[in-house]
């Protein structure tokens, strides 16, 4: 068992470098789904067989020695003194490989349960929620929030709330689903969304927006214009580039592009049925909805709703809209 463990410890050290150093796209669900089977593997062998061997084996050394030491009594012979106690903790040690495994998989469940559908944490690593979250923010993610899904699979398995127009919110990228992308609820199934001339209108209706003062991005070290923005009752920041134009370049081709209006105002798109239309709080510098479509409910991961660290700057710990 020891030679195969190590095969099996081998694989998954492997496949996280090859991860690490960019040869191979990894899917840390799946890795952790896997970890989970074979430590649990470990752990109902190590309940059912392993241990009861081990328990069998210091049993029997026991009863071996005090057979010896009855046979010396009657025969007048005294025999060296045995340490029992610490030859049986030699015998019920559990070996390395099982501690690599089987001691493994209480920690193993709890994190992958808190991960797949209560919790999970994400780290900013770029700048399209500016001001709203920065680089570097450890956030948290409500996975309950939207409904409970199978992890690996996606399958959503129980329903809570739907999205909500201004929810910050996490998903499967559409053009490439690996990968894990966070930006603000602006459309649900059904509405008509307008960016034009950096106005955002909804079904006919500008959103509240009022001019705050600017804010200096240290990352860039220039100052963009701030706004003041409402909706669905949330309240929040976005930043416009004064010296950016109103057009959209560079647009892709994704499903229902059709339901989309370009002009070098902007765009109008009506959101079809099961998607939503998502943009960055930084409006001029996020790769979102306007160029690559529209987010199927299936693709959804969670409400991301905390800050819970940001090394940089502690003062970042805490709620947001």
């Amino acid at each position: 068992m020891s030679a195969l463990t190590g095969v099996v410890l081998t694989a998954f050290a492997a496949y996280g470098l090859g991860w690490y150093l960019g040869m191979i796209e990894g899917n840390f669900a799946l890795l952790l789904l896997l970890a989970v089977v074979v430590t649990g593997v470990y752990w109902l062998a190590e309940r059912f067989l392993f241990l009861p061997q081990r328990q069998r084996a210091a049993e029997q050394l026991v009863q071996e020695q005090q057979r010896r030491e009855a046979d010396w009594a009657r025969q007048g012979i005294k025999g060296d003194t045995v340490d029992l106690q610490a030859a049986q903790r030699q015998l019920l040690q559990q070996p390395w490989w099982l501690d690599w495994t089987a001691g493994l998989f209480p920690v193993i469940l709890v994190v992958f349960v808190l991960r797949s559908f209560l919790f999970e944490p994400f780290k900013i690593p770029s700048g399209s929620m500016i001001p709203t979250l920065r680089i570097g923010d450890l956030i948290l993610v409500n996975k309950f929030h939207y409904g409970v899904r199978l992890p690996v699979v996606h399958t959503k398995i129980l329903a809570n709330h739907e999205p909500q127009r201004g929810d910050v919110m996490v998903f499967r990228y559409p053009p490439q689903p690996s990968l894990d992308y966070i930006k603000r609820v602006v459309g649900v199934p059904g509405d008509e969304v307008a960016y034009l001339n950096k106005q955002l209108t909804v079904n006919g209706q500008p959103v509240a927006k009022a001019p705050e003062s600017d804010f200096y991005d240290a990352g860039v070290m220039r100052y963009a214009q701030q706004f003041g923005e409402t909706l669905g009752g949330k309240h929040y920041k976005t930043l416009n580039d004064g010296d950016r134009p109103a057009f959209i370049p560079g647009v892709g081709e994704f499903p229902f592009k059709d339901q989309c209006r370009y002009s070098v105002e902007g765009v109008v798109c009506k959101v079809p049925a099961g998607h939503y239309f998502m943009m960055g709080d930084n409006r001029d510098n996020s790769l979102d909805s306007r160029y690559w479509g529209f987010v199927p409910e299936a693709n959804i991961v969670g409400k991301a709703f905390f800050v819970w660290m940001n090394f940089g700057d502690f003062g970042r710990i805490g709620s947001f809209e």
